[in-house]
């Protein structure tokens, strides 16, 4: 495929200019990485975003596969010599991996089937005989006749009729015309069913909702089809799809037998034969597929988004933080970090075994707040969490101290903590400390932290052991690495974990970059990344515009300007009659800066005014302030809710079925896609994100199955709920992740759990 074809072919397949194509194309292919390009590349590219440049690396992708199966193709029917010249214009034009894989059914190498076995047996002469028969002849028994060979087992002209049968069926079946009509109209009409499976009918479980369930196949949403494939795979559901059999064989019969044959009625069976025991079940198979595949992409981008939402959360800051890892009978870890994350000190307390230990619980903690002059406190949302933010709260209430009391997910804490990363940063410390310290790390920065989890233990997806694995890893690696270069790294404080998702920076050379500010201190500069062994003029290319060097002696390493501008941004400050530091953050004085005196081939419009953006800005930390509200301090457990009670909560996931929110209780409601606004939804995404505060009213509680029905619909509020939403106290807080174990897998289940969703 010349560079031509494969331009016109993404030009038709993303809508984008072909000079874009190219450029973008060119740029990929030399190994420049997406953000690097969409940042810093905006006049080569047409000012593409990310977006685009995935999709159209994506279609490069699909297509260089498909051209590589082309060519094996065509290799393998030409040593065959079965290929003709139309068969190879067919097989060139094909832009689809289905449609290819078609025109190359016939001439695939098979296993023994009736049709090879009936070739065998000498019948094919007798299946061509009958199939191009264009005038009234003998009646078919006597076609038959000579073919009876009681030596080859064709006993009789049925056998003989059969196994021609047979040969016509196989080359029906192998049809790329047939077996795109078939596909078509089983997608376009074809109902997807579920019954229970055999000896299940009566079962209780959480899929009874599908045992006698039916729904047009293309419209099946992806949290349905996912939790019916599931209780498939549990041997629960028995899954089919019903096709439209009648206007499907109506359909070969006019495409595939000649209209003059007088032999049709015969041929008709056969195309029965053809359709009921090779297209059906292959075509079955085929739309199975397909459907999973549109459903893992559809969870998998509710995953991302909410895996984005999350990691984008707001930031506390460089504060001295004390993390603490609540728990009861085994105690709650302290754990105290300084501005940068540096771990200081570490306690055990058991607050809650006993008065005598709660008293010594309190003096230990109130000592490290102050040894350490701690600025903010940072608690686990897990078992214990609520019962230590009281517990810290009234501490800190008895010697008339205030101190921020933040609770922070403890989503994928415990996967860190064993991980290789934390063994390596803490190797002669307990897992529960690491835990502590990844609590206070969180608060500082989440996006930092939750690098080093691997996104699918952080909660925040559906039905994420169901998808594809290797298309959830691809996608939950493009989010990450979006996510630390739109924020960008401190080149003096960031783990190899986050650098390592920077452009240009694979983990290796992360870990080399660390190494060496071991062993010779702080960068003082962008340009000593240059020092570092194996980190070479490419890969600071494509990373040195997302790193930050604080107090740098070049004030513009503190800035998302790229090195290969300075010159340019120096040329500015000269020409507007000042130094370089005194032109960043004047922004009347960029603002009087005429931009086209510094247009060039390489540098451009859009170029400039993100240069001019930036240096209003320097350093400025792109994501939201760090402002939330707090649970109510008179809700603690399930027990505590009331129904008709409006509540502070946080988004702590986001599904196709609705919104998961955290309201203090050690369990998460559910506002269902129906409850979430007073108009219809169809995208939950549409009204709420991971990390969102929201005020929500409790509908209905069930304790014995620890679900809690909630609305953020309007409606009048009860004289009492609205008392009590007045005494919610707030302060600030930090957005939350959903805690593990919580939430229900399937939404068959959320959907049938028994509430009554009363109208607002």
């Amino acid at each position: 495929m010349t560079m031509f074809n494969l331009a016109q072919l993404l030009f038709e397949e993303t809508g984008l200019q072909q000079n874009q194509i190219k450029a973008t194309v060119a740029l990929l292919e030399e190994g420049a990485t997406v953000p690097f390009i969409a940042r810093y590349r905006k006049e080569v590219t047409g000012e593409l975003d990310e977006v685009q440049i995935r999709q159209l690396q994506e279609r490069l992708i699909y297509f260089k596969e498909l051209q590589e199966r082309r060519e094996v193709i065509l290799k393998s029917v030409e040593e065959q010599g079965k290929l003709t010249v139309e068969l190879r214009d067919k097989i060139t034009a094909c832009r689809q991996k289905t449609e290819l894989e078609d025109l190359y059914l016939p001439y695939k190498p098979k296993r023994r089937t009736k049709a090879t076995i009936a070739k065998e047996r000498g019948l094919e002469p007798l299946a061509e005989q009958l199939f191009h028969a264009v005038t009234a002849g003998p009646e078919i028994e006597s076609l038959a006749l000579p073919y009876i060979n009681p030596e080859l087992e064709v006993l009789d002209t049925t056998s003989a009729l059969a196994g021609a049968g047979h040969i016509l069926a196989e080359q029906f079946a192998d049809s790329a015309e047939g077996r795109a009509v078939v596909r078509e109209l089983t997608w376009q009409q074809g109902v997807f069913c579920s019954q229970p499976a055999r000896g299940k009918a009566g079962t209780v479980s959480k899929y009874e909702m599908y045992y006698d369930f039916s729904e047009p196949l293309r419209l099946v949403p992806s949290h349905r089809m996912l939790a019916m494939r599931r209780g498939e795979k549990e041997d629960i559901l028995r899954l089919s799809i019903q096709a439209p059999e009648e206007e499907i064989l109506a359909r070969l019969s006019q495409l595939l037998i000649p209209q003059a044959n007088p032999y049709h009625p015969w041929l008709r069976s056969v195309i029965d034969d053809a359709y009921q025991r090779l297209l059906a079940p292959s075509i079955e198979v085929e739309l199975r597929l397909q459907a999973k595949k549109s459903a893992d992409t559809e969870a998998i981008r509710v995953f991302a988004e909410n895996l984005r939402n999350l990691l984008l959360a707001a930031p506390a800051g460089s504060f001295r933080v004390l993390g603490v890892d609540p728990g009861l009978r085994t105690g709650s870890k302290l754990a105290v970090v300084d501005e940068t994350g540096r771990f200081l000190e570490h306690v055990t307390i058991y607050p809650h075994t006993g008065r005598g230990r709660a008293e010594e619980g309190q003096r230990e903690l109130l000592r490290l707040l102050a040894a350490h002059q701690v600025q903010m406190i940072a608690i686990g949302n897990g078992t214990a969490g609520r019962e230590m933010e009281q517990f810290v709260r009234q501490s800190l209430k008895s010697q008339g101290q205030k101190l921020p009391v933040v609770m922070v997910s403890e989503a994928g804490a415990s996967v860190y903590s064993a991980s290789d990363i934390a063994r390596e940063e803490f190797p002669d410390l307990d897992l529960t400390i690491r835990g502590a310290i990844s609590i206070a790390r969180r608060l500082q920065d989440p996006l930092a932290e939750l690098v080093k989890v691997d996104p699918k233990s952080i909660g925040v997806g559906q039905y994420q052991h169901d998808v594809s694995q290797t298309a959830l890893k691809k996608s939950l690696d493009e989010v990450v690495e979006t996510c630390v270069n739109y924020v960008g790294v401190d080149l003096n404080t960031a783990s190899w974990a986050l650098l390592g998702f920077v452009s240009g920076i694979s983990a290796s050379q992360a870990k080399a970059i660390i190494q060496y500010r071991n062993e010779n201190g702080m960068f003082q500069q962008r340009k000593d990344l240059l020092n570092v062994p194996r980190f070479g003029k490419k890969a600071f290319e494509q990373a040195a515009g997302f790193l930050r060097i604080r107090g740098a002696q070049q004030p513009l390493d503190n800035t998302a300007v790229h090195p290969e501008r300075y010159q340019l941004v120096e040329k500015m400050a000269a020409d507007a009659g000042v130094e370089l530091p005194a032109l960043i953050a004047d922004a009347a004085l960029l603002d009087s800066i005429d931009l086209n005196r510094y247009l060039a081939d390489d540098v451009g419009l859009p170029t400039l005014r993100d240069i001019i953006s930036e240096l209003k800005k320097p350093g400025r930390d792109p994501r939201e302030s760090f402002v939330s509200t707090s649970f109510r301090e008179d809700v603690m457990e399930m027990n505590d809710l009331k129904e008709g009670m409006v509540l502070n909560g946080v988004v702590t996931n986001v599904a196709a079925f609705g919104a998961f929110v955290d309201i203090g209780v050690h369990q998460d409601g559910l506002v269902h896609v129906s409850q979430l606004a007073d108009r219809f939804v169809k995208d939950p995404n549409e009204v709420v994100k991971v990390g969102q505060q929201v005020q929500v009213r409790v509908l209905e509680v069930d304790v014995q199955r620890k679900r809690i029905a909630l609305t953020m619909r309007s409606g009048e509020v009860k004289p009492q709920a609205k008392k009590e939403q007045r005494g919610a106290k707030k302060v600030k807080t930090t957005k939350q992740a959903p805690r593990e174990n919580t939430q229900t897998d399937l939404a068959a289940a959320l959907l049938k759990s028994g509430f009554r969703v009363k109208k607002s």
